[in-house]
């Protein structure tokens, strides 16, 4: 499955930080938006989480079906799932 991951995140923030290791332990690439440097991403994360700022933020798209699926500061075992990672 093609798929493109985007990541909402600070540069402060510890569960970012978490996220991004866990993206490249297992060699997953993926886009980054820092929504406190992008204030449209920052209202899109709004939006997405029905009015808060939650961050790290997952867009993930199937390229393909072009379905998607938006994760807020998921646990990592719950990112692994739904990337098809076995941890």
């Amino acid at each position: 499955m093609s798929r493109k991951i985007t990541l909402y995140s600070t540069q402060w923030c510890g569960d970012c930080h978490r996220a991004r290791l866990f993206l490249h332990r297992h060699g997953i690439t993926y886009d980054e938006i820092d929504v406190d440097a992008k204030e449209s991403a920052a209202r899109q994360v709004i939006e997405w989480s029905g009015g808060r700022r939650v961050i790290p933020t997952f867009e993930i798209k199937n390229e393909s079906s072009g379905d998607r699926v938006i994760l807020h500061n998921p646990p990592l075992p719950v990112l692994a799932k739904t990337l098809d990672i076995e941890e």
